[in-house]
């Protein structure tokens, strides 16, 4: 299984290999932005994105991973971020985890933050429940590369390694 890993992170890598996930849309009582409109994956093109989908109680599992991007200082125009919080993975009160949110937003304007209340990435994207997910997409919205945990060393060069390379596509 690891080796299947390997070559499937080694194949993506190269840009040999994209995924188009099933489409998503958090609204209402599944979620969405921070004033609560909606979002959809279809949203994801014209740049690189990274989507961070995390459990609140795991929020600092890929630390070292937004840390890594920050320090590259991918030109905005080309490269986004987003995050998405798990809230039904956690026994924290959504009120408190929407007050850091916005308190995140305002920190960080260039990161677009969203809700999940009912695990919808985790049912239609297979994303790790009760964990901290990484996913590096194309212009095109395609997925590039995934991990699901914790990201190595390696996964996190093999991040920046994909993210670099489609940047300029």
């Amino acid at each position: 299984m690891k080796k299947l890993v390997l070559a499937m992170t080694m194949l993506l890598g190269m840009n040999c290999a994209a995924e188009v996930l099933p489409a998503v849309e958090l609204k209402g009582d599944l979620g969405g932005r921070l004033d609560g409109k909606a979002w959809s994956s279809s949203e994801i093109k014209d740049k690189v994105y990274v989507l961070f989908y995390v459990d609140p109680d795991e929020k600092d599992l890929n630390n070292h991973v937004s840390d890594a991007l920050k320090a590259e200082k991918f030109p905005r125009e080309n490269y986004g971020s987003i995050a998405i919080i798990n809230m039904a993975a956690t026994w924290k009160p959504n009120f408190a985890i929407e007050s850091a949110l916005k308190t995140k937003q305002e920190q960080f304007p260039d990161t677009l933050y969203l809700k999940d209340f009912d695990k919808v990435l985790v049912k239609k994207w297979k994303m790790k429940d009760d964990s901290s997910n990484v996913l590096v997409f194309s212009k095109k919205g395609e997925l590039l590369f995934r991990v699901g945990g914790k990201a190595t060393e390696d996964q996190l060069k093999q991040i920046i390694k994909v993210i670099k390379a489609n940047l300029n596509m």
